[in-house]
């Protein structure tokens, strides 16, 4: 024991006593390996005590009182004068004290290391966790109750969706020809198009009003079908509020207020995510429209697009007409009421 050494030499003298019937004796103490020998000035040995089970009944008085752990009958007491004695039974108790194994240390280690790993587990793995559920368990009557309360927040600031009624029933048909359940036209607000929880698709007006071909809107269209199916709306929506939103809308089925505008704000302000090539050309084929039309609204050079014009899965094909002319007319004149 490193701390041993200095002390191996120490000695002191002072006044043992075995029990409380017994007169005190002068002796002398000395420090062995483990254990404080107590002897009479004729170098025998009376008493061995543990140094790991040495109390002492006065900490900080004088003096010092000691007993053997558990029999506080049987008494040392060294005066003040023998600081050093003193000292180097305090220093050695605690030494070896460290040395010892603790299992309680041990037991509030491990304790410690679980909650450590259940924290990690909540931190990090919960909240995807979480959400993942939410997105699989909330019916769809619920996700369109979702896109309605986003799209009534969007109004705020776009205006309220064009609703000419001449044109509803062409906005209807341009739903069903490009697999979506509803498209709204906004005069405002939307860059170019954005979709919603419950199947909803918005469309700025430009799409309709500027373009004399109708594949164009339907293209946009297609291309926010084809988003959403690779990156569900309600997904978006919580990655963008938090696990709170995800909590509250497993457990009470509502969104407030704050948490709708706190994710409006920022899907208006952010450019839409690109969509594979691959995944838009598929998509297009398999509603028998043309992709070149859309290519060339996103990028009128085409050099960006390059790749949904060369591989157009409409190109020597016969056309199924996105809808009639007198349709498309009525469409373009939605915001006109």
């Amino acid at each position: 024991m490193t701390a041993l050494k200095q002390y191996q030499r120490i000695e002191a003298t002072g006044l043992w006593r075995p029990s409380p019937d017994e007169q005190r004796r002068e002796v002398v103490v000395s420090i062995g390996e483990a254990t404080l020998t107590i002897t009479d000035f004729n170098d025998r040995a009376l008493t061995h005590w543990s140094l790991a089970a040495l109390e002492r009944q006065n900490p900080g008085k004088y003096p010092a009182i000691f007993n053997p752990d558990g029999d506080p009958d049987e008494t040392l007491e060294l005066e003040q004068s023998e600081t050093t004695m003193i000292e180097a039974i305090d220093r050695l108790q605690r030494a070896i004290e460290r040395a010892r194994p603790h299992p309680g240390r041990l037991r509030w280690a491990s304790v410690g290391g679980v909650v450590a790993a259940v924290a990690a587990v909540l931190l990090f793995w919960l909240p995807g966790a979480l959400q993942s559920h939410v997105e699989k368990v909330v019916p769809e009557i619920k996700r369109q109750d979702i896109g309605n309360t986003i799209l009534q927040r969007i109004e705020r600031v776009s205006g309220r969706a064009c609703a000419s009624a001449d044109a509803q029933p062409a906005l209807q048909k341009l739903a069903q020809r490009t697999g979506v359940r509803r498209i709204v036209v906004l005069p405002a607000g939307v860059q170019e198009s954005l979709s919603l929880p419950g199947g909803i698709v918005l469309l700025n007006r430009a799409l309709v009003e500027d373009s004399e071909d109708p594949a164009v809107a339907a293209g946009y269209v297609i291309a926010e079908r084809t988003r959403a199916r690779l990156h569900d709306p309600l997904d978006d929506l919580l990655d963008k509020t938090g696990p709170t939103a995800a909590f509250r809308l497993l457990t009470t089925g509502e969104l407030t207020p704050q948490i709708v505008d706190t994710y409006t704000e920022q899907v208006l302000a952010e450019s839409r995510p690109a969509v594979p090539e691959d995944d838009l050309l598929e998509a297009f084929a398999s509603a028998n429209l043309p992709s070149t039309p859309y290519a060339y609204a996103v990028d009128i050079t085409g050099e960006t697009v390059l790749g949904l014009i060369e591989a157009d899965p409409m190109t020597g094909q016969p056309l199924d007409q996105v809808m009639p002319d007198r349709d498309w007319v009525r469409l373009q004149n939605i915001c006109s009421d």
